[in-house]
């Protein structure tokens, strides 16, 4: 049931949203780099790795610059448009074709560049590895303001490794024990409230009661 929704909201969404994707598409092909799309390769369903799809944000070879994977709020990596882009989650807008293939749904755990998806534990990458990957989910809500987060500590690469990445792996964790169409539906709802308000802890009140792992010391100023 949740496929047939993914493919009629993901159909729904490029509809509606082409209008917002072309002005971006001409901005993007006139600055910076003059590319618009950007290919990544992400960690999918069954351990497999698939060309993620997003609007172009940095320089194309920025995983090899100083910063590597992180990404701080003033990077200087960034494109003229980037930051807009990132900050309004425009640029992950082209996912919805991804949705449409097949390589993602639209609620899952955020597909991780392989580097980053082997942070996880065996036993996070046992579960999440059984169902797609997705446009948003409980990481990405979350975790919505992670740049910002790594950007006021001292050591962002630490940081993320050793207190990010494991409480992020027990939330998609968690969404995998407690996936279904009730919870799909949920965290649609909970996704649009943190575009809307990303200050919001909706996400805590409204899934405490579902179990869900409480945010470590080191994060719950943050989060």
């Amino acid at each position: 049931m949740t496929r047939v929704l993914d493919i009629l909201l993901s159909g729904i969404a490029l509809i509606i949203l082409t209008p917002l994707m072309i002005p971006v598409m001409i901005g993007l092909k006139l600055t910076g780099e003059h590319y618009i799309f950007y290919e990544q390769m992400r960690v999918g369903k069954g351990g497999v790795e698939f060309p993620l799809l997003k609007f172009a944000t940095m320089l194309k070879d920025s995983p090899n610059l100083p910063g590597g994977l992180i990404t701080s709020k003033n990077d200087p990596r960034m494109l003229p448009m980037g930051r807009f882009l990132r900050k309004t989650k425009i640029n992950e807008l082209p996912q919805l074709i991804n949705i449409l293939k097949g390589d993602m749904s639209i609620i899952g755990y955020r597909p991780q560049m392989k580097e980053v998806y082997q942070m996880y534990s065996a036993e996070t990458r046992e579960k999440i590895k059984r169902t797609r990957p997705g446009l948003s989910g409980i990481g990405s809500i979350v975790f919505r303001n992670e740049e910002e987060i790594l950007q006021s500590t001292e050591d962002p690469k630490t940081f993320h490794r050793e207190v990010i990445m494991p409480y992020k792996g027990e939330l998609e964790s968690w969404y995998a024990d407690h996936r279904s169409l009730s919870m799909y539906v949920k965290l649609i709802i909970l996704t649009i409230d943190a575009v809307l308000n990303p200050k919001s802890r909706r996400w805590w009140r409204d899934l405490k009661t579902y179990g869900i792992p409480k945010p470590p010391k080191a994060l719950q100023e943050y989060l």
